[in-house]
């Protein structure tokens, strides 16, 4: 796995030489777009929207529309002139608390690898992190664009986390939002139980991407000449009427109960199987025995 940014981590007097490397993998499939007589290859042109005649990568600029149809253009030169100065070092300038950061500021994980001559300081700037249950803050340029920046802490890998900026966040007070006054107490009991039912420890394998995974299917399928058919789940059907929260709930919950009744019931049997024989049931059969035998 090749770096895509090679320089430094410092906070304090504190400098780690290290490398940034990918996190995460692509897993979408890319479709060309042919011509359907002959499934050659569709070529995009450059036109102009007025004649519709071809124009030449030369004779292209960069326009910010502020008004409609109104362009201030913007030339290389003013590009450079914008542009901050680069750096090789990524400066932590403050430690907050991982819990205050709203989850939406996170955007694309990168793995912080150390460079050589940087392995203690970097374990040691991790453990720190881990203890303190904290998220280091700064900036870094990288790709000649400057980006927020997150160091947090999963497993023993420091995680470089590109951060959005505050202006790229909408603000939720824009939105119409029901009020928390419009949950009954004995509603939101229920629904906590429901939800403390459905608990389960954090498995990401168990979710699939199932439109994919039909896709490849049917181009595996087309690549060999075969036709795949495939089934829908059966789901229930929903209708537009608006059903009743707590009648919901209950269903919910009772279905549960149903589930973990069966789920003991072989146990029970089996108890009953080994559970003895009454003090009553024991001297009945003892007696019977005796008259037998007289």
């Amino acid at each position: 796995m090749a770096s895509i940014w090679k320089g430094s981590l410092s906070f304090g007097l504190v400098n780690i030489p290290v490398e940034v490397r990918t996190a995460i993998q692509g897993d979408h499939i890319s479709f060309r777009m042919l011509h359907e007589e002959d499934h050659t290859p569709i070529k995009y042109e450059r036109v102009s929207s007025t004649s519709g005649d071809p124009v030449p990568w030369g004779e292209i600029v960069k326009g910010y529309e502020y008004e409609k149809n109104k362009y201030v253009i913007i030339t290389d030169e003013d590009f450079k002139t914008a542009a901050v100065e680069a750096s090789k070092t990524l400066e932590i300038v403050d430690f907050v608390k991982e819990e205050e950061i709203d989850p939406r500021y996170f955007e694309t994980p990168y793995f912080l690898v150390p460079s050589k001559g940087g392995e203690k300081a970097y374990a040691l700037l991790r453990e720190a992190i881990r203890k303190t249950g904290s998220v280091g803050i700064g900036k870094i340029i990288m790709r000649q664009k400057q980006h927020l920046a997150g160091i947090r802490v999963v497993g023993e890998a420091l995680i470089l986390e590109i951060m959005r900026f505050a202006n790229e966040l909408i603000d939720p007070e824009t939105l119409s939002l029901p009020d928390s006054s419009l949950v009954r107490p004995q509603e939101l009991n229920m629904a906590e139980q429901l939800v403390t039912s459905l608990a389960e420890p954090f498995d990401p394998t168990k979710y699939t991407d199932e439109y994919r995974a039909n896709l490849m299917r049917l181009i595996h399928g087309k690549m060999k000449g075969k036709k795949v058919n495939l089934k829908p789940e059966d789901s229930p059907a929903r209708g537009s009427d608006v059903m009743d929260l707590m009648a919901r709930l209950r269903e919910s919950l009772e279905s549960g109960k149903k589930k973990g009744a069966v789920r003991s019931r072989p146990n029970e049997a089996a108890a009953r199987e080994r559970k003895p024989a009454s003090k009553s049931k024991t001297a009945k059969t003892a007696k019977r025995a005796r008259r037998k035998t007289a």
